[in-house]
């Protein structure tokens, strides 16, 4: 079973290790890469629908911690 953050805004464990998989080498990714690796990923449903809300463009991972509630690393 996964767990998505808290209401006091903890961490996802499954955020986190998909914005590690998808900042590896880069600076920027775009919300539809974002989206695509989160559904390869098969990261939770409610994740997934937060990913999906993301306006399009590009994103640094840190702004993408900041809207999906993980943390930069």
């Amino acid at each position: 079973m996964t767990h998505l953050p808290a209401p006091d805004g903890a961490a996802s464990p499954e955020l986190d290790a998909l914005l590690d998989d998808l900042y590896a080498g880069q600076e920027r990714v775009t919300q539809s890469e974002i989206q695509r690796r989160a559904v390869a990923a098969d990261v939770p449903a409610e994740l997934l629908t937060r990913i999906t809300a993301l306006p399009e463009g590009e994103y640094a991972a840190d702004e993408v911690a900041d809207l999906l509630g993980g943390t930069a690393g």
